[in-house]
């Protein structure tokens, strides 16, 4: 069986969990079963973490027959072991139904639930709002869980759903029996509006408190009855009373007493608040019926301090900031409100987005591959303040950050936000250069003035501070955006001058001094890593001096771009591919020589998407792109010894970050050199599609995306030094490099060269619409379906009738605009 497209998945499929949540909202996921795990609303990681009692279940009552309760969820599939075996809050001893399936396509999930008792078919759709170019309407603290039910019955059946949920606000940890202790005093209460009505969780902790938050489980249904409160007690006093309750008649009574006083308890215990929302409706022969529920949460505070494993000083750690989302939304009601009125327009959208991500063209490993990684924008590895400043980790251990500051070296790599919500990029440049460049040009590749604390005291990281400025003229490309290239350009010149002085020792435009770097440790000597981000730096610095008005800039950048291209190429290039140069590659640890990098020529790949074209010979970019491909991709890494951590076994297929088809390995390489990285299988799968080598990209996304298959690793989280790493971001550089897609802003033009032949059908974005490309065998389509988009020029590489453009034209959703043979680019073919 072909693992693309992806087929579903069994209730065994363990490791699988759809994280539902905005971006800098946190999320909470859905395991393949259907159940809720990994609860992650309160501004930090939290994998593993369930909440007992906490579960949806089904009541199906046909006429004459006895009535059918189950937990709403696939079976159990072990193992079948812990310390208490199943503890009480997982219910394990209660019936569940005797099948689930589980298809996500991120941002939708969908699970079919199945059972003969039950005898009506359940289809849960799941979901949080994602809207390209739009952070604000992406960036929802809630959920949508809607349960479709289908009477296949010759007659009606009487269906209820009843969702509960303990109260997790101020919970402080966990006891030995798995349940929770708390801060404060939590409390649930009903509520009810013309719009929307539930369960709010809430506690009286301070509102400044960091654990203070509200979480509600609501719905716009009519047909409702609840339990807000549980009876409490020592044993599971509270969820026999609910489950009868329940059974009985599929309606819920409220409590009126909550808690008993004699004997005298542990207060942990009858301090757990656990409430129920159903939602109850009578389903005719055949008919269909949506149960939804709005699942929302607003924990508005987090310490103004990163507080991470990397160190960086943490001085105003005793204040509070708020979350953005905390500026729009009082509270967890008011975003269930805000997704009960808006909500089906932010569906509609967002399924906008998925249709043209989904129904397209492109390679199911592709598709797979750039929506599961979004993820990583709506995890905990991102946030935004109350400023609306964006803010990030690499990613997230299991119960912290992992290595903090929006790392200029690791987002180097990241694509999506770049193009899907390109002004959370715009504003991580302005970070960089406005706040975090010194007045010597070097850069701090860990931001800490985000929360206003002291910089980071460390030395600089070539890739990340040359990156950055390629990626800053991406940003100015994309958006136009002269305001941010006007603030950013004095820290620019001294960032980009800085290089000269700090890593060219004898200033023949080859950098060559010590030269920290994504690898964690510093290489030495001439390497094209360092040195094609260096050209692609001084090619991004020119033409923003362009912009700018300063010509001698520009012209002594590139001077110094076209003399370094040579000697680079001259010193560096093997007749195969490029490498490190060093009189003797043991003299210092960590180096790699004669090795064939899987990131050599990284700074032509960021070159390429940022619109600047080739910074080092066509031809010798092509012949070490193809060469990381030949020697650094195994087919099964059953011979392949790393003693580094883990991320591909034995049996299945990886690219490693290095390899010494020539001989001469260091005796002790480069830190990670014997890895495999998703984001490296990224950006180098990316680059191979520039080159031409599109089997071979394609060839090495099935390998990063097959090991995800919800068996063995998350299809939802690509790990690297923790959760949701944003490297693996750089898939969207293979959506890029497969359209051809490039857009600038400046001179309003929009141009396509597919790489894969007709008929083709693909998403676009550009700074401020999206939209999908189609292209047959007789004209090319564009089609915008959301936002604006006015253009000078826009042009389509054709397959089969050549170039094809027209301009200028403004396209609006709903008008798509067909390109034909009449349409034929003559100023092109003049050229």
């Amino acid at each position: 069986m072909s693992a693309f497209p992806r087929p579903a998945l069994g209730p065994d499929a363990g490791c699988a969990a759809f994280p539902l949540g905005g971006i800098g909202t946190g999320t909470v996921s859905v395991g393949a079963r259907g159940d809720l795990r990994d609860w992650e609303l309160m501004n930090r990681p939290a994998k593993g973490t369930r909440l007992p009692f906490t579960f949806f279940a089904i009541r199906c009552a046909r006429p004459g027959r006895e009535a059918v309760t189950k937990v709403l969820e696939g079976p159990l599939t072990g193992p079948h072991e812990g310390d208490q075996g199943y503890d009480a809050g997982r219910l394990a001893g209660l019936p569940r139904l005797a099948s689930s399936r589980m298809r996500g396509e991120y941002p939708l999930l969908r699970i079919d639930l199945a059972d003969p008792e039950v005898a009506v078919d359940v289809t849960l759709t799941a979901f949080t709002p994602l809207v390209p170019l739009d952070p604000d309407a992406s960036g929802v603290p809630g959920a949508v869980l809607r349960y479709t039910v289908h009477n296949p019955n010759p007659e009606p059946v009487d269906v209820t759903i009843a969702g509960s949920l303990a109260n997790q606000v101020g919970i402080t940890g966990w006891n030995v029996f798995h349940f929770p202790e708390y801060a404060g005093s939590p409390r649930n209460t009903w509520f009810e509006e013309p719009a929307v009505r539930g369960v709010e969780f809430a506690n009286d902790l301070d509102p400044s408190d960091l654990r203070h938050g509200t979480v509600v489980l609501a719905t716009t249904d009519p047909s409702t009855s609840a339990k807000p409160q549980w009876l409490s007690g020592f044993w599971q006093d509270g969820v026999q009373v609910f489950w009868d309750d329940l059974r009985s008649d599929g309606r819920l009574e409220p409590e009126t007493v909550f808690s008993l006083d004699e004997p005298p308890y542990p207060s942990w215990f009858t301090r757990l608040r656990v409430g129920s929302l159903a939602i109850s409706h009578c389903l005719a022969p055949g008919e269909s019926r949506d149960f939804t529920f709005l699942l929302t949460w607003h924990f508005p505070n987090r310490p103004r301090a990163w507080q991470g494993n990397i160190g960086l000083d943490n001085t105003n750690a005793g204040e509070v900031v708020r979350n953005h989302y905390a500026t729009r939304f009082a509270d967890a009601v008011a975003v269930a409100r805000h997704l009960a009125l808006a909500g089906p327009a932010l569906e509609e959208r967002t399924r906008a987005f998925h249709g043209a991500l989904f129904g397209s063209s492109l390679p199911a490993e592709v598709v797979d591959a750039v929506s599961a990684t979004l993820v990583a924008l709506r995890s905990n590895t991102c946030f935004r303040l109350a400023d609306g400043r964006f803010a990030a980790w690499e990613g997230t251990f299991d119960h912290s950050g992992s290595c903090e500051g929006t790392c200029t070296h690791v987002w180097n790599y990241a694509q999506a936000a770049a193009y899907l919500f390109p002004s959370l990029e715009r504003d991580a440049r302005h970070t960089e250069f406005t706040r975090e460049t010194r007045p010597d040009g070097r850069m701090n590749f860990r931001a800490n003035s985000v929360f206003g604390n002291p910089a980071w005291d460390f030395h600089p990281a070539v890739d990340g501070q040359l990156g950055a400025i390629v990626r800053l003229h991406r940003e100015w490309r994309f958006s136009g955006d002269d305001e941010l290239l006007r603030d950013c350009w004095p820290g620019v010149r001294r960032a980009l001058e800085f290089a000269f002085t700090e890593w060219d020792s004898d200033d023949d435009g080859v950098l060559d001094s010590k030269q920290h770097n994504t690898y964690d440790i510093e290489f030495f000597g001439p390497n094209s890593l360092a040195n094609s981000m260096f050209l692609a730096a001084l090619h991004a610095g020119a033409a923003m001096a362009d912009q700018l008005g300063e010509p001698a800039v520009a012209q002594r950048w590139r001077a110094a771009a076209a003399r370094g291209r040579d000697r680079v190429d001259a010193l560096l290039f093997n007749g195969e591919y490029y490498d490190q140069r060093l009189d003797d590659v043991d003299a210092r640890r960590y180096q790699y020589g004669t090795g064939c990098l899987s990131d050599q020529v990284f700074g032509q790949l960021l070159a390429h998407l940022a619109g600047l074209g080739y910074v080092l010979p066509r031809d010798h970019v092509r012949s070490a792109v193809a060469a990381v491909h030949r020697h650094n991709f195994r087919a099964d890494l059953s011979d392949h010894h790393s003693v580094q951590r883990t991320y591909a076994l034995p049996g299945e297929a990886g690219l490693v970050l290095c390899s010494w088809p020539r001989g001469g390995r260091p005796r002790i390489p480069f830190v990670y050199s014997d890895e495999v990285w998703t984001g490296i299988e990224y950006q180098v799968a990316s680059h191979l599609v520039y080159e031409g080598l599109v089997d071979e990209g394609l060839e090495v996304v099935r390998a990063a995306r097959s090991r995800h298959d919800g068996y063995r690793r998350n299809p939802w989280n690509e790990a690297e030094c923790g959760n949701h790493y944003a490297r693996s971001l750089a898939s969207w550089g293979v959506l890029v490099a497969l359209t051809g897609a490039d857009y600038h802003a400046p001179t309003g033009e929009l141009s396509f060269t597919p790489r894969l032949g007709a008929p083709l059908r693909a998403p676009f974005t550009t700074g401020t619409g999206w939209g999908v490309l189609r292209v047959s065998d007789d004209d090319a389509e564009v089609e915008l379906l959301g936002g604006e988009l006015a253009l000078n020029r826009l042009r389509v590489a054709h397959p089969r009738l050549g170039p094809l453009a027209t301009g200028p034209v403004r396209l609006a959703p709903g008008e798509p605009l067909t390109l034909t043979a009449s349409h034929h680019d003559r100023l092109e073919v003049h050229r």
